[in-house]
């Protein structure tokens, strides 16, 4: 299917998104929103894909919302917030999605990673920067609050974090995001980074998809819940577990083999 506002490319099981407005710096249209959504909403629903892979064109990952685009809204043009609002949120829906997505997903950060796009990372599970990059919500500088991406920012770095990052439009280097949590790794440039983003891929390939899906299920089923129910969940997983991919897996350890759904890539 093509697209307008990214390249998404697919080899074997891993699908490569990449948003393609670099002369924007990527920044998020309408039309990147629903694009992307109809990215993730493929990989959820296509059992060969077991990894996305989140890139930006150009040198930078995401600029944030399209201020220019956001000057022709409704709420500025004083013609009501209702439209303006319902469009912020697909947005949310968006990231709910991705958060909810049952595969892997890995983000490669390079340049600016701003606004929106510190939300699209913060629902990533794994986390790789350029040392250059730049990670911020410069939202409340110009007079906007970071709607649909706070909820996403406190749960993955904690309130104090959150608080201090959204509410203080905060610029972070590659060092600093990763010391408070929204990076996972550090590249030392792009030919690096790339090859992280690789070693990152194998590692996913190597676990077997229905227990990735169930252990990413039940990590988000452990924020803000009692222990009890989470744990009565959690043995009912392990067994069907033990049911079902535990069996090629247990056998081929002990037969000293790779189990059958593991791949590798060379290359992204």
């Amino acid at each position: 299917m093509p697209h307008d506002a990214l390249i998404v490319t697919r080899d074997g099981p891993v699908m490569k998104v990449t948003m393609n407005r670099p002369e924007t710096r990527n920044a998020l249209s309408p039309v990147m929103v629903r694009e992307l959504g109809e990215a993730f909403q493929h990989a959820r629903d296509d059992a060969g894909v077991r990894v996305v892979v989140l890139m930006g064109a150009g040198g930078n990952f995401c600029a944030g919302g399209d201020l220019k685009g956001m000057q022709g809204s409704d709420a500025v043009r004083g013609a009501g917030t209702e439209t303006t609002a319902a469009s912020n949120r697909r947005f949310g829906a968006l990231l709910e999605m991705a958060d909810a997505l049952p595969k892997a997903v890995i983000a490669l950060v390079e340049g600016a990673c701003m606004g929106g796009g510190v939300g699209l990372i913060a629902i990533a599970d794994w986390v790789i920067a350029e040392r250059q990059a730049q990670i911020g919500t410069p939202e409340v500088t110009v007079g906007i609050v970071p709607a649909q991406i706070t909820p996403f920012l406190v749960q993955r770095i904690g309130y104090a974090q959150a608080r201090r990052l959204t509410a203080y439009g905060l610029r972070l280097g590659a060092e600093e995001a990763l010391r408070v949590g929204l990076v996972h790794e550090i590249a030392a440039g792009r030919d690096d980074l790339m090859a992280k983003g690789v070693a990152a891929v194998n590692q996913c390939l190597r676990c077997a998809p229905g227990a990735v899906a169930e252990t990413k299920r039940l990590v988000r089923a452990s924020l803000g819940q009692p222990l009890g129910p989470v744990l009565d969940q959690a043995s009912h997983m392990f067994a069907a577990a033990l049911a079902g991919d535990a069996k090629e897996g247990i056998r081929a350890f002990q037969e000293k083999r790779k189990p059958a759904w593991a791949e590798k890539i060379e290359n992204l």
